[in-house]
Parts: structure tokens; C-alpha cells; sequence
């Protein structure tokens, strides 16, 4: 059989041939401006997607009116001036080969700066699940004015060159929660059942139909289950999809939960299984006759070949893995499978950075991502003598962005093998992912010409005597030693032991320190050790569980069995016990039979001095820096590399 015939065969949704099954689905980035016009950030960004060859890119959320935007740089199209900014973003989206779409967006009462100044609407005056604030409960002449909203937006859609447009029905936005039973509990003809709930949006689709004609497409982003408890379900869904079709939808695009649901399920973390959404994608597929998008943590495009082959979807949407390998189905086509950067499912730089940091897109492990108009390219100029010490991410990530810039490359590793904490990273349950990336970044820095010399630590003497023209120091960290009495006794190890298997694990197990490291290593125990205990002398885990990877391992210690003690610190340790302290007691844990610590690093710099005292320059990056995330000892790595 040809290679990915399924995802790589053609399709048309009336009027509009795709060229392929492969869509890019609406991704927020926060690069668009303040005054919610479009770009040259965003366009960079959509260029570089849309280099790989994808059948339809669906653009990020675009407000249908002043009270739906979510955020300050939302992209709007509630006014003729946002219409030139929106034809550069199709013709760009065009000049790649793809077709374009577009999501139009009504926030509903998910706004926390609309909330705050009481402009926010919903179907009825119930508290938003994220925020806890109460909007405005929507009139009947304000229903009528967001109705023709959508339906004056989509005509600008077509005026600005779009081929599709896709409203967004999903994630607890504003069309979700008229479906939702705890965000609509109305009583008139838009309330009180599934039928009659989804009648907002079926008004919204007939609009929509009414202002693009009967030529164009309309895709409509639905949660087809709400993932929370008392939310509607897959059966409630399946009633009134039917009703959509009929209104004049043209595509389903089957996605899952709302921002308020628990577990991050929207941008699934790394605890979810590829395309474990596609089967909710198949049940909708069932009761309709028009084309279904899959959507859930697809990053393979052999398996996404596999899920529309069986007939699962018709298409499939590739979120975050076109933000982690820009390039991946170019890499699919030409079979060059094990060149593909696969998405680690981190979030760090997708979800949290935005969300949490309220700053632009980033991907944890593709730096280019978000900086596409500063990504400088290879240049024809005299290479540098570049020596990088350490070969964990930074450095692996150094090696690579400074070979591939055309410099001379050589990594200086003290252990025998690469990948720093890494290595450790990716022991605990669902977390190998993180070891095959680190072994995708070595072989691309070697492939582009860095030479990695492993078991060799730098040393003053070989800086002294070779004198590089630039060192970037990815040292790492050195793991933390609490002064504690009894912290050298035969059965206190640290994580690194236990995660790498040089220690067994004991019975009845105690972690000092909560954070992830501490979380991670009770995570690899539960099954292996019959009791474990994680103390923390913070009051509150520091692992959030707003972080999609936080609530899951919450959960899964909370489920296996472990015991997490916060605000409580160990002042002494004994051969079958351990001496707990807090503001107001002390008492004593027993038994315990061993004593694991994992209370974190200090940057390891001792190459520092020597650097300073030779006079050559260097960077120190990661968490020789400060013991900090992937996402900072990549960006670091690279932008040390991008500065030579």
C-alpha cells in the first residue's frame, strides 16, 4: 500500500478540495495585537505551519463581538477594519498550499477582564467554573445581537478569502455553555432540555448559512462530551447533532471537555494515550453523513493514517505536534519517520505559558516556535570553536541550534551517557516520551556535525590549552543535602538512585520533598513499595494541580495509595523512623525503612571561575543557570547558541 494513503488522499467538503486529511486546529498564541488585528509575528508563525503542507489550517479564536474576546490579543472580526489583517493570514495560509479556515469565538462568561467589569453574557447569571464570577444573563434581544454577530463575522470571513469558516462550539465557551446544564438552567425556549439548549446554536449555524451562501463550508467545534461531573454527556450530544447537520453544517469537529474540566483533558497531557478522543470522533460519524475531524494527542501520522483507514474520522486535527516539529509531515511523505521532533505533551510553553504567564507560544522542546520572525538562519561567515559542557537538554539543544548555524560543535559530558535529568525525567509512570526526545536531540546535533564526547568532564587544563572561541556551560545542577541528623544512615538514598534502579525500592518509604521531583519518584513507587509517604515543608503542593501533569499525578498518588504530609519538616532521622516537626508538634513516623531525598538542585558552576579567569566567553544555561523546566533550559540552550 502507498505510504499513509488514508491521511494523504483528497477530500471535498462542498465546494473546497483539501489536499490531504492532515488539519491544523485553532491553537492560541497570543501573538496577535493589542487591538486585536493580526501580526507579522503571527503570520511568521503561520507560514512556518503551513510549510509542511497540512490540507486545512483552521486559525486561532477570532471574536464575533466586543464581550466575546477572552484575551487582550485576541484576533477580532466584528468590525470591516479587522478584514485586510485577516486577508494577509488566508493568503499566507493559501501561498503554503492549505486551505484556509477560520474559528469564530464568543467567550461567553469564560473573560475574567469582561467579568470584572460586569460586560461579560451567558445563558444564565451561574458563576464561571475557572474564574467564579457570575456574567450577565443573556436577554433575548442579546441573544438575537451575538446570533447576527456570528452571521455578519462569517461574511467578512469570505470577504477576507477564507474557504471555510468554523464556529466554536466547545471548551466551555459561550456556545458550550448554552449546551451545558451547569452553565444554562433558562427556563424559556433556549433552556431546561438538550433540544432545547442546543437551539442557540442552531440559530448561530442558520446565520452563519444565511450571510456565506449555499457554497461555502462551515465546520462547528463541538465537546462532544462535557467531562465534568453533571455535564452532558456523549448520548446528549448524539441527539442534537443530527440538528446541527441539518441546520447547515458541513464538518463535525469532535473535541472534548471544557476548560473547567478536571485533568487538562482539552490539550491533553502525556497520561492520555494518542488519539484516545478518536472514538467519540467515530460515534458521531455514526448518526451523521458529513466529514468528522478527530482530535486527541495525534503526533503519529501512521497511526492518524490507521484511525481514518478504519473509518474512525474522516480527517485529523495535529495540534501541538505542528508547534514541536513544524516540518513532521514533509519528514511523513518523504519516509523519514525517525527525523520526526515528536510533542512530549509537556504543555510548558503551549497551554501554561499562555494561560499562567499570560505571554506568547513557545514549545518546550522546538524553540523556533513563537520566534519565527528572530529564528535566525544559517549565514556564511567564519565558524566559532564552540565547546559546550553538559549534555542535557540545554546543552543537547545548544549542540544542536549552534551546529546547525554552522559553528564547530563539541559537547564535553562527565557521565557516560547523555540526557541529564532527563535520564530520571522519563522513568516515572508515562513519562518515556521525555527519553526519546533527548535521544531524537542527540542524534540531530550529531547528524548536523556536533561531536559529543561522553564520559569526559571539561576541564581547566583542556580550556586552557585549546582555548575555544565560546563555551556554553550546561552543567546542571547539584542535588540538594538537607541538614538533617541521620541523613548519611545506610537506608536514606536520593531520587536519582531510586529512579535509576541503583537502589531497590523499600517497604515502607518516606520522600522529603514534595515538589516534582519528590511527586515523580512516589509516582515511580506506588506499586512497588507497599506505603509511601511524601512530606513537604510548604503549607501547599508546589506541583499545581491547574497544570494538566499536576492533576493527574495528584490524582494517581491520591488513588495509589500515598500519603502527602504539607507543611511538616523531617528534624531527624533514625534506623526505623523519622522525626516529623510542624509550627505547633513534633512527632515521630515509624516505621520507615527508607528515606528517599528529593528536595531538588543548586546550579553546578564551578566552570565559572575557570571561564572568568581564562577570559573566554561563556553561558552558563538550565539549570546550571538555575534549576528550572525543560522549557527554559531549551530556550536558554538555543538562544545561547543563536547569540554566538
Amino acid at each position: 500500500m502507498e505510504r499513509l494513503s488514508h491521511l494523504f488522499s483528497p477530500i471535498r467538503i462542498r465546494n473546497v478540495e483539501l489536499v490531504n486529511r492532515a488539519v491544523i486546529p485553532p491553537m492560541g498564541t497570543n501573538l496577535g495585537r493589542k487591538d486585536g488585528t493580526v501580526s507579522d509575528a503571527l503570520i511568521a508563525y503561520i507560514r512556518r505551519r503551513a510549510a509542511s503542507g497540512p490540507g486545512l489550517i483552521i486559525t486561532e479564536i477570532t471574536a464575533v463581538h466586543p464581550t466575546g474576546s477572552v484575551i487582550n490579543t485576541e484576533l477580532g472580526i466584528h468590525d470591516d477594519r479587522f478584514i485586510p489583517g485577516l486577508k494577509t493570514l488566508a493568503d499566507t495560509i493559501h501561498a503554503g498550499g492549505a486551505k484556509a479556515a477560520i474559528q469564530l469565538h464568543h467567550g461567553g462568561r469564560e473573560c475574567f477582564f469582561h467579568l470584572t467589569k460586569g460586560r461579560a453574557l451567558g445563558p444564565s447569571a451561574i458563576p464561571s467554573l475557572i474564574y467564579g464570577v457570575a456574567p450577565k444573563e443573556m436577554t433575548l434581544d442579546d441573544i438575537h445581537e451575538i446570533v447576527t454577530a456570528f452571521g455578519v463575522s462569517a461574511a467578512r470571513a469570505r470577504e477576507a478569502g477564507f474557504d471555510i469558516v468554523e464556529i466554536h462550539g466547545a471548551h466551555g465557551y459561550l456556545l458550550c455553555q448554552f449546551l451545558s446544564e451547569l452553565s444554562n438552567q433558562r427556563q424559556d425556549e433556549y433552556g431546561s432540555s438538550m433540544k432545547s439548549r442546543a437551539r442557540f446554536v442552531v440559530e448561530v449555524i442558520r446565520e452563519v448559512r444565511r450571510n456565506v451562501g449555499d457554497d461555502f463550508p462551515i465546520s462547528l467545534r463541538l465537546s462532544i462530551e462535557e467531562s465534568i461531573k453533571g455535564g452532558y454527556t456523549v448520548e446528549d450530544m448524539l441527539t442534537v447533532v443530527p440538528d446541527f447537520v441539518g441546520a447547515g453544517v458541513d464538518i463535525i469537529h469532535a473535541s472534548l471537555g471544557t476548560y473547567g474540566s478536571p485533568g487538562g483533558v482539552t490539550s491533553a497531557p502525556v497520561e492520555y494515550e494518542p488519539g484516545f478522543n478518536a472514538w467519540r470522533a467515530r460515534k458521531v460519524k455514526d448518526v451523521v453523513n458529513i466529514p468528522v475531524i478527530a482530535v486527541g494527542r495525534f503526533s503519529d501520522p501512521a497511526f492518524a493514517d490507521e484511525v481514518i483507514g478504519r473509518g474512525d474520522a474522516d480527517m485529523v486535527s495535529f495540534g501541538r505536534q505542528f508547534l514541536a516539529d513544524p516540518d513532521f509531515l514533509n519528514k511523513a511523505r518523504q519516509g523519514r519517520a525517525e527525523e520526526i521532533r515528536t510533542c512530549i505533551a509537556c504543555n510548558q510553553g503551549c497551554i501554561e505559558r499562555l494561560m499562567f504567564e499570560g505571554k506568547t507560544i513557545r514549545c518546550a522542546i522546538n524553540p523556533e516556535t513563537g520566534q519565527e520572525t528572530t529564528y535566525p538562519l544559517p549565514e556564511q561567515k567564519s565558524p566559532k570553536k564552540v565547546w559546550i559542557a553538559g549534555a542535557g537538554p540545554a546543552g543537547l539543544t545548544a549542540a544542536y541550534e549552534a551546529s546547525r548555524l554552522g559553528h564547530e560543535v563539541t559537547v564535553f559530558e562527565k557521565d557516560d551517557v547523555v540526557g541529564g535529568q532527563i535520564r530520571y525525567a522519563g522513568m516515572p509512570p508515562f513519562k518515556d516520551v521525555y527519553l526519546k526526545w533527548i535521544h531524537w536531540l542527540e542524534n540531530q546535533a550529531v547528524k548536523g556535525g556536533a561531536k559529543i564526547r561522553t564520559g569526559e568532564p571539561l576541564t581547566r587544563e583542556m580550556l586552557a590549552s585549546e582555548r575555544p572561541d565560546a563555551v556554553i556551560v550546561a552543567t546542571g545542577g547539584e542535588k540538594m543535602v538537607p541538614p538533617i541528623e541521620g541523613i548519611d544512615l545506610p537506608h536514606v538514598c536520593d531520587a536519582w538512585q531510586i529512579l535509576s534502579g541503583e537502589v531497590s525500592p523499600g517497604r515502607s518509604v518516606l520522600i522529603i520533598g514534595g515538589g516534582l521531583i519528590g511527586m515523580e519518584v512516589a509516582d515511580f513507587l506506588c506499586g512497588k513499595a507497599p506505603a509511601v509517604t511524601v512530606v513537604e515543608a510548604l503549607p501547599t503542593s508546589p506541583v499545581s494541580k491547574l497544570t494538566s501533569h499536576g492533576y493527574m499525578l495528584h490524582r494517581r498518588l491520591r488513588q495509589g495509595g500515598c500519603s502527602l504530609i504539607f507543611g511538616i519538616t523531617v528534624t531527624r532521622i533514625t534506623p526505623d523512623s523519622v522525626r516529623l516537626c510542624t509550627a505547633d508538634e513534633e512527632r515521630e513516623l515509624s516505621p520507615v525503612d527508607q528515606v528517599v531525598v528529593a528536595v531538588g538542585l543548586t546550579p553546578r558552576q564551578e566552570l565559572k571561575a575557570i571561564l572568568e579567569e581564562l577570559c573566554i566567553p561563556f553561558t552558563l544555561v538550565g539549570d546550571a543557570a538555575e534549576p528550572r523546566r525543560i522549557i527554559e533550559a531549551t530556550e536558554e540552550g538555543a538562544r545561547a547558541a543563536w547569540d554566538l
